[in-house]
């Protein structure tokens, strides 16, 4: 076929779309014998807009896609909707539209962007988390974990968002504001469902250590929210009363220097112990602190304050009386929500003290170099572990031997204990939304007076959403909104046929997240979430990519669901991905991050429309490593365009002459030189692809064309047939990245298979040799000239090239040549003296 000698992909690429769908060239299986490759990016909430920030990210996972089905492996690369969320209900509640009308249509849109831009899905598994057939497995799991007691109702102050008028998750609050929506948070006491997850924060935490692949960044972030401290409970008994503190340190060799204990404000045991002449002033206390969230309380900037309770409590290891404050900065429910405090060797505890005037005592002085002075003299806290200084039997000791014996007299005596606790809390996932999954439990008042809830049976599910009137329901006030359907709310009983309440509340979206890339695996499967023969076959993920934002939400509590999976016999492994890209951000022309909110965001559409796919393609990938963030460039959009044409036209201008060439005798001269380049550009891409530095690889791309066009026209049959090949190997390197125009080259050049369905190519050893290499030549370590020698040169010619230059010669003449190093292909250096 011949070429046309313009560029035009819109002419093109929705031929080749059109021809990848009809050949199902992207469906994982079809080759059962090869070795599997799941790769994977976070799925979309479908917002009906795309922006170049989310091209890169499905483009870092479509490149590997490519690239892996051409090194053989079977390939799994499906796409879906997080379609379930407050975005949908929240425009709803503005503009009357149902939640699930504007889902359906913006998938429509998101969907025709998606395939625009030439990404290899198999859409055969697309998966949409709102439909029935995929939240029945939501409330599947739900019940298998009731079942297991790794769900529970509880009553507990949670975050409250005044703007979503829901529950939010302590990950979903920045900065004491809802991260959707920017309105305050505030703490509420209210029933809700939990997840245990902290029955696995030990395994979450330790399984860290074996995921090689992941960001440093995001297995630091999550050891940190998951928080383990090793510490002692330890009981100070309240003069005067029966009742005993009990406190959790971290620090318990210190606790000779305890000079005053501490509640959180709303502590159970506040009111009992505060005195009568303080009752008033605590009470004013306790209010105002109940009406700050906790991270007003406990944010960096605030001021450490508090109030004394008018008691005093034992301490269990000196005998003597500590009084007993609460204050803003202990919680209820981290540790015990008490704490001894040393204000000699903690620094929160040393500012509260010199505020208060309360107290310091030294009990730990450094093992070497400076004593610390006297309590009263002491400018700061000191952190640091030592030895013991009044302390009882135990001065003399180290902090760490200290440690250890007064934990276990402390359990000896009936008076504490070592101890392990976990910032980790338990995952609250009932939300008060109605575009949801609903929670599948029914409140009967005869079988379920506690209102524990009673599960639905298995065989009911699933328990659909009803249809609502949106403008009568979907008002963002009052109750749950599905509390507001009675031909929903109202049910019978599945243990006495009587009259029952369905839970109104539904569940967190991540719920959804959690365990969607295994219904991938086969999304039209009836009898359980998922084939558990298909996890045996491609579980765990291999390459995944997302966000860095997610990283004690999503990328958590989908490590915690795959443990959860493993324990119902349906998934082989405990974690879900193997190796995890987080890419950067994508900002727009004014340098801030693509939003509409700032109206800078970039639509593929435009760019495919004006460019092509294949240039927004090539760009995103070409404009800097994948984990960095960049600004976008109209100036470099345009570049990487001229470069797609000008390979359009190397291979529109040898077509004629070269397509059909081949040559069964040496390559020599020119024709050597057009395969070098050919070669050398194949290994450069390959092994870019392979270390993720995509821009690299397109940069080796650009490499190779230049040096083709300087090699001019081909013209002897050598010549012709190296050409034909160089073009060949180009549209192979360009098939992850660009491959549209990859596939048309292929095809004028003799292709009858598509790109993609073609061995990735192997370069020739013998050709990525170069003829000559550098050396750097040094004279004492210092450097005096570079040299260039024959690659196969050896130490006694190297040597010899490097005594003929001149600035060496200046730099060694009249000295003695004590010693010659020689290191292979990169430099020599003589010690002279």
């Amino acid at each position: 076929m011949a070429m046309n000698e313009r560029y035009e992909p819109q002419a093109i690429e929705g031929k080749w779309q059109a021809r990848w769908d009809e050949a199902g060239i992207f469906r994982a299986g079809k080759r059962p014998g090869a070795p599997k490759k799941y790769v994977l990016e976070m799925l979309p909430y479908p917002s009906g807009k795309m922006h170049m920030g989310h091209v890169r990210n499905y483009l870092i996972g479509d490149v590997y896609a490519r690239y892996f089905l051409m090194r053989g492996y079977d390939v799994l690369h499906p796409m879906g909707w997080d379609a379930f969320g407050l975005p949908a209900e929240n425009a709803a509640i503005k503009e009357g539209v149902h939640p699930a009308v504007r889902t359906a249509e913006n998938i429509v849109s998101f969907k025709k962007e998606m395939k625009s831009l030439g990404y290899s899905y198999d859409w055969e598994r697309e998966v949409n988390t709102s439909a029935p057939e995929y939240y029945r497995w939501n409330q599947w799991f739900f019940i298998q974990m009731l079942e297991r007691g790794l769900v529970y109702r509880r009553f507990s102050k949670v975050n409250w968002c005044t703007g979503c008028h829901t529950v939010i998750a302590n990950e979903q609050v920045k900065d004491g504001v809802c991260e959707r929506c920017s309105s305050p948070v505030v703490d509420k006491e209210m029933p809700e469902w939990a997840f245990r997850i902290t029955r696995f924060s030990q395994d979450l935490l330790s399984s860290l250590d074996t995921l090689k692949e992941w960001p440093d960044r995001i297995t630091s972030m999550q050891r940190n929210w998951i928080g383990r401290s090793d510490g002692a409970e330890a009981d100070f008994r309240v003069q005067g009363h029966d009742a005993s503190l009990r406190v959790f340190t971290t620090r318990v060799d210190t606790i000779y220097g305890c000079t005053y204990v501490v509640l959180a404000p709303d502590h159970k045991l506040v009111a009992q112990v505060t005195t009568p002449e303080r009752r008033a002033e605590v009470a004013a206390f306790v209010k105002r602190m109940a009406a700050q969230s906790k991270t007003e309380r406990m944010g960096e900037g605030t001021e450490k304050e508090g109030i004394f309770t008018g008691a005093h409590a034992i301490n269990p290891f000196t005998g003597q009386q500590v009084p007993i404050w609460i204050a803003n900065f202990v919680l209820s429910d981290y540790g015990t929500g008490a704490v001894m405090s040393v204000p000699a060797h903690d620094e929160r505890d040393f500012s509260f003290a010199r505020k208060y005037a309360l107290p310091v005592k030294v009990v730990i002085q450094p093992a070497t170099g400076d004593k610390l002075p006297a309590g009263e003299a002491l400018e700061a806290a000191s952190t640091e572990y030592g030895v013991l200084v009044d302390s009882g039997e135990y001065t003399g000791k180290t902090s760490e031997v200290a440690r250890q014996e007064m934990a276990k007299k402390l359990e000896q005596e009936g008076r504490g204990k070592a101890t392990v606790t976990y910032r980790q809390k338990d995952w609250g996932f009932s939300r008060q939304r109605y575009w949801g999954t609903p929670i599948p439990i029914v409140y009967c008042e005869k079988c379920d007076p506690e209102r524990q809830g009673i599960p639905v049976p298995v065989e009911q599910l699933p328990v659909r959403l009803p249809e609502i009137d949106v403008q009568e329901v979907l008002t963002g006030k009052g109750e749950p909104p599905l509390a507001k359907v009675p031909s929903w709310v109202n049910t019978t009983c599945p243990k006495c046929g009587g009259p029952a309440r369905r839970e109104a509340e539904t569940m967190d979206t991540f719920v959804d997240s959690c365990w969607y890339f295994a219904r991938y695996l086969s999304p039209h499967y009836d009898a359980a979430p998922f084939d558990p023969k298909e996890a045996q076959r491609f579980l765990p993920v291999d390459i995944y990519v997302g966000g860095p934002e997610h990283a004690v939400m999503h990328l958590l509590y989908f490590r915690f669901w795959t443990r959860v999976m493993k324990l119902l016999g349906l998934s082989p492994v405990d974690e879900p991905v193997t190796r995890l890209i987080t890419q950067g951000i994508v900002n727009g022309p004014d340098g801030r991050k693509m939003s509409k909110r700032w109206g800078n965001v970039v639509a593929p559409a435009s760019i495919v429309q004006k460019y092509g796919a294949d240039t927004a393609r090539a760009y995103v990938m070409f404009a800097g490593p994948p984990e960095r963030d960049f600004d976008w460039s109209d100036d470099q959009v345009e570049g990487v365009f001229r470069f797609l044409k000008r390979v359009w036209t190397l291979a529109s201008t040898h077509h004629a002459a070269v397509a059909g060439a081949t040559h069964a005798g040496p390559f020599e001269g020119k024709a050597l030189e057009i395969r070098r380049a050919a070669h050398k550009g194949l290994k450069r891409v390959s092994e870019a692809i392979e270390r993720l530095s995509f821009n690299t690889a397109i940069a080796g791309t650009m490499e190779c064309v230049n040096a083709l066009y300087a090699t001019g026209t081909p013209e002897t049959p050598a010549e012709k047939a190296a050409m034909a090949e160089a073009v060949r190997l180009l549209a192979a390197m360009l098939t992850p990245f660009a491959p549209h125009i990859a596939d048309e080259i292929a095809e004028a050049y003799g292709s009858k298979e598509l790109t993609v369905a073609q061995a990735w190519p192997d370069f020739d050893p013998a050709l990525v040799v170069d003829d000559v290499i550098p050396y750097a030549v040094q004279v004492n370590g210092k450097l005096r000239a570079e040299i260039q020698v024959p690659a196969n040169a050896v130490e006694a010619d190297v040597r010899a090239a490097a005594e003929a230059d001149e600035r060496v010669q200046a730099a060694i003449t009249g000295k003695t040549v004590r010693k010659f190093v020689f290191v292979p292909k990169r430099l020599v250096n003589f010690v002279v003296g």
